[in-house]
C-alpha cells in the first residue's frame, strides 16, 4: 500500500524491456503508470510515446513537443495538438531519422559483425 504512481523513465531504470517489466507488475496490481522523459531526441521521444500508449500509463506524462529543447533534431519534430503528441504509427518505433541530419551529428560508426 505504499505506492499508488509509478513514474517509468525508460533512460533511469534499463531501458524499454525493463520499462515493459514495470509496466506488467504496477497493470498486475492496479498501480497507476506515467511516462516521463528526459530531453531525449525524436527517436527517443517515439520510443516514449510508444510506452505512454499502452494501457495503465492513465496519468499525463512528460514528453513534449521536440521544438522545445532541439531547434534541430534528427527526426519530424514532435508538435503538440490540442496539448497532445501523437503516437507514431509506422514500423519499429514509428519514425526514422532524418539521414543528413543524422549524418551530420554523427561522430563516429562502427559495424559489429555477428
Amino acid at each position: 500500500g505504499s505506492c499508488s504512481i509509478i513514474n517509468v523513465k525508460p533512460g533511469r531504470i534499463g531501458g524499454y524491456l525493463e520499462a515493459r517489466r514495470i509496466h506488467d507488475l504496477a497493470r498486475a496490481h492496479g498501480v497507476a503508470l506515467w511516462c516521463g522523459g528526459m530531453l531525449e531526441t525524436g527517436i527517443g521521444r517515439a520510443a516514449n510515446l510508444a510506452l505512454a500508449a499502452l494501457p495503465g500509463f492513465t496519468l499525463p506524462g512528460d514528453t513534449s513537443a521536440s521544438r522545445r529543447y532541439y531547434a534541430t533534431d534528427i527526426t519530424t519534430p514532435f508538435e503538440l495538438h490540442e496539448g497532445h503528441l501523437d503516437v507514431p504509427t509506422g514500423p519499429g518505433i514509428g519514425i526514422d531519422p532524418i539521414p543528413d541530419i543524422l549524418e551530420e551529428v554523427t561522430t563516429s560508426t562502427e559495424w559489429i559483425t555477428l
